[in-house]
């Protein structure tokens, strides 16, 4: 009995102490999805990711950290036109920045609904974003694998708070976002 209740008393102390584990973004299967008005139209993107580091604790979520690069040369906004005006001056100017960053600084609720708070860089400008989140385990993996995860994150930016205001005559303010990250221990 002594024995049983050593061994439980080493496994809650081994939980109170986890700390947040690194994993990888596996960028063949992730997608950073972003939508915006186009006239009437609503229209899809994606943008490649440059770098991510990730330290994600499955028993205490608000110990995770989040930092991503994001490739803005390499953004397409669905078809030609919009991808040029997007990565010029009047919107993104990928000559002068090539990369968006994404770095937490709060994360807080839990595996199926959390909310990451952290700053955004778009054009050199740096903005407080939140993202809705959800982390699952992929499709195919056994129950008990949590070394092959999915993370959901969802939300929304004005493009003006970054300087991106070119062509508002034909395309909204506002950009949807919606990237699936693929990650793995």
């Amino acid at each position: 009995m002594m024995y049983r209740i050593a061994l439980l008393l080493c496994l809650i102390a081994g939980l109170a102490t986890a700390a947040p584990r690194p994993y990888s973004l596996n960028t063949a299967r992730s997608t950073v999805g972003f939508t915006y008005g186009f006239g009437e139209a609503l229209k899809k993107g994606e943008m490649p990711v440059k770098s991510a580091s990730m330290q994600i604790d499955l028993k205490n979520v608000s110990a995770s950290h989040i930092d991503v690069d994001l490739d803005a040369r390499g953004a397409r906004a669905g078809f030609f036109f919009a991808t040029q005006a997007m990565k010029g001056p009047e919107v993104l100017d990928t000559a002068r920045f090539p990369t968006i960053r994404f770095k937490s600084t709060r994360i807080t609720g839990s595996l199926l609904k959390a909310t990451v708070r952290g700053d955004l860089t778009v054009r050199g400008i740096t903005r407080p974003v939140t993202l809705n989140a959800a982390l699952y385990r992929q499709r195919g993996t056994d129950p008990d694998d949590l070394d092959n995860l999915t993370v959901l994150l969802t939300g929304a930016i004005n493009r003006s708070a970054f300087g991106a205001s070119g062509f508002s005559n034909y395309v909204g303010d506002r950009i949807g976002l919606r990237i699936i990250a693929r990650i793995e221990k």
